[in-house]
């Protein structure tokens, strides 16, 4: 009986959340990522893209900045889960869709090689209203950027 907790003990993972959203005003149009890992919250704008592009580089800066928050040792007995609001990315990461856009596929590709850092993960999808903190750091990055380029113009 002991033995048995001391096992199931053993077995635990520590669970990690993340939250990702990418999105563009227009597809393709100004693109931003929102991650929110654990307590920290990150924004940026990056660039002219579709939105499912944006989806998957907002997977990408957050796995890389989840292996550098938790470092290799803690990964190892972490169970990191991604949530994300992109039923078609999820779908893709978790090889129930084939990936048909070409400029996904080498954002895909970054992705699958990063998982290797990862022994214990999982793609989620959410609905949009479980995502509403990642979606509001996306459109707070894409204000922010119009608004940089507003006072440039002057």
């Amino acid at each position: 009986m002991i033995r048995e907790t001391l096992k199931e003990k053993k077995e635990e993972k520590d669970k990690f959340y993340i939250f990702t959203d990418g999105g563009s005003r227009g597809n393709p149009g100004p693109s931003a990522i929102g991650v929110i890992i654990g307590s920290k919250q990150y924004s940026e704008f990056i660039g002219e893209k579709t939105n499912n592009m944006a989806e998957y580089q907002a997977i990408i800066f957050a796995l890389k900045k989840a292996k550098h928050l938790l470092g290799k040792e803690k990964i190892k007995n972490t169970e990191i889960i991604v949530n994300l609001d992109s039923e078609l990315v999820v779908n893709q990461l978790n090889g129930k869709y084939k990936i048909l856009e070409p400029e996904l596929q080498p954002l895909f590709m970054e992705i699958w090689n990063l998982k290797f850092d990862f022994p214990f993960i999982k793609f989620c999808y959410i609905p949009r209203e479980k995502n509403k903190a990642a979606d509001f750091l996306v459109n707070e990055a894409l204000d922010r950027e119009t608004k940089n380029k507003a006072l440039n113009l002057f």
